[in-house]
């Protein structure tokens, strides 16, 4: 697929969204931003660049459409104010909310909590930035199914779970006891929000439309950890989503995932709509006459990309400036500009050839220096003195009415004699490393007189060979090789781990895996740095 497009009409949906776009609207690109059979909207944090963003694009054109959850009109007076400024929830380019007519599309993507156990407080604070986005984002769907009477469809990456089955390790978890798998809120933010759950207590109003397809089915994951090779043995966890309200169930056809399409560590969801539904009223109802804005040709809202003041096209005036514009930039005759002529880049005549040469070979570096740097050398100021003064022909070209010339402003005679030392004593260093550089050429290397060392030989032979893979502890089988990336003293730095892969209860280590939990079957706890399989081969190697 050679364009952005392809790959849209590959996925062969009249509505694409998009989550966790990773870029900026400066750097989309407009075959990306403008792809000719759809419409395009995009939401990107307003600071961070590089970080978060959601698209949608669309062949049908909405009615309406907004890149914000705090608008809001009335409030649910019950509910919690938030413990973040919702206009500081909205500045991470997270939501695109979308007018259809039939429905209201919310493209959400919902911020993961991060934990990176370095920065507790960081942590911490993008918990409640969390907490906080889930509850604004509920508040909104509450606002246009309840206050404005409409169906909604909420589509993306929610970064949470619906239910134990969703998760790898979601038995594992629950089996711990306590408070179990539903002891993460996201989790139970998640599973109040939704109809038709056995634990619902919240009153929910949205349906999981795929779990409502396959009821039954295990292990239908969206998002798997791609450096730890998670996909090839499907332990990841379900947390993208299609929820809409009871009232758009009549209209789908189908919905599920689509594990099978790569490039990303998530994979697609999808629903298909009937072409035509006929209402319990015995009403014919055709999709296309209720999706979209019905008036052919009807132009986008202005948040289309469409109207981007980086890809309007510019009108061929543009490029051509005003007559009275020549006239600021034309040189008069008199001007002292006119006076200035281009130095020469070859050096005169009088100098000796070698010297010439290596002027010239440097000629290019100098070139971006002052003009007062580039003063003569006092071997030609001394020639020039001796010929007596320049012909009287260069008077006529001297500005009328005592007028300076424009070289007059550049330097003076101190900074031009400093200037020519340091011409004349780089001369004499390029002089002495010339020679220098001749000596060493036509110097030989004596030979060694020092039979070589086989024991030395072998040392740099075991040093320079390839690492022979250790075989982990559990398995006894070929460790698979990696590099450190993340930032820090050990950055670059190569390690040896088991090469099977995870799985639910593979081996985590005794600090995050209880002994009864752990999987044999899956990947084992083994790791050694490669340097120190390097040392012990050079170790046997002395040793033999």
């Amino acid at each position: 697929m050679k364009t952005h497009e392809d790959v849209l009409n590959h996925l062969g949906a009249d509505i694409i969204c998009f989550q966790e776009m990773k870029s900026s609207r400066s750097a989309l690109p407009k075959a990306t931003a403008l792809p000719p059979s759809y419409h395009s909207f995009f939401s990107f944090p307003t600071h961070k660049t590089g970080y978060s963003g959601v698209g949608v694009y669309t062949r049908p054109t909405p009615l309406s459409a907004d890149d914000r959850l705090s608008s809001t009109r009335d409030v649910d007076p019950t509910s919690a104010p938030l413990d973040v400024d919702a206009q500081v929830l909205d500045s991470e380019g997270r939501t695109l909310i979308l007018d259809f007519g039939l429905f209201v599309l919310v493209n959400v993507y919902c911020p993961s909590d991060s934990a990176s156990q370095a920065d507790p407080e960081r942590d911490a604070e993008r918990f409640r930035f969390k907490m906080a986005f889930h509850q604004l984002l509920k508040e909104r769907v509450r606002q246009l199914v309840h206050l404005q009477g409409r169906e909604v469809v909420v589509v993306g990456d929610l970064n949470a779970c619906a239910d134990v089955i969703d998760h790898a390790e979601g038995a594992l978890i629950e089996a711990r006891g306590e408070g179990g798998f539903w002891e993460y809120e996201p989790r139970k933010w998640l599973r109040d929000w939704l109809v038709d759950s056995s634990l619902a207590v919240g009153g929910g109003c949205l349906v999981d439309v795929v779990r409502k397809f396959w009821p039954e089915r295990k292990a239908m994951y969206t998002c798997w950890n791609t450096k730890m090779s998670a996909r090839a043995s499907n332990y990841g966890s379900r947390i993208d989503y299609i929820l809409v309200t009871p009232g758009l169930l009549p209209w789908i056809k189908a919905a599920d995932i689509q594990p099978d399409v790569k490039g990303s560590d998530h994979c697609p969801v999808y629903i298909d709509l009937h072409d035509q539904i006929t209402l319990e009223s015995g009403v014919f109802v055709k999709l296309a006459d209720v999706l979209g804005n019905p008036e052919p040709g009807a132009e986008p809202p202005r948040l289309a990309a469409k109207f981007w003041e980086e890809h309007r096209q510019r009108g061929v005036d543009t490029f051509f400036g005003k007559a009275g514009a020549k006239q600021v930039v034309a040189l008069k005759k008199d001007s002292p500009v006119a006076e200035m002529k281009a130095p020469s880049a070859s050096p005169p005549e009088d100098t000796p050839k070698r010297e010439r040469d290596i002027l010239q070979s440097s000629s290019s570096s100098s070139s971006c220096l002052p003009i007062a740097a580039k003063s003569p050398s006092p071997a030609s100021t001394a020639k020039r003195k001796q010929n007596g003064p320049t012909p009287s022909s260069s008077n006529s070209k001297r500005p009328k009415n005592g007028q300076p010339t424009l070289a007059s402003f550049f330097g003076s005679k101190s900074a031009s004699a400093s200037q020519s030392s340091v011409t004349h004593s780089s001369e004499s260093t390029i002089d002495s490393d010339y020679q220098l550089a001749l000596a060493l050429s036509a110097a030989e290397s004596e030979p060694s007189s020092s039979p070589p060392n086989p024991h030395t030989a072998r040392a740099w032979t075991t040093i320079l060979a390839p690492l022979e893979p250790p075989r982990c502890s559990v398995h006894d089988e070929p460790a698979k090789v990696m590099t450190v990336n993340k930032p820090g003293p050990n950055r670059g730095k190569t390690f040896f781990v088991c090469s099977r892969p995870v799985g639910p209860g593979y081996d985590r280590g005794r600090a995050e895996r209880l002994r009864e939990e752990v999987d044999p079957r899956w990947k084992c706890d083994f790791f050694r740095w490669a340097a120190d399989v390097r040392a012990e081969m050079v170790r046997k190697e002395k040793d033999k």
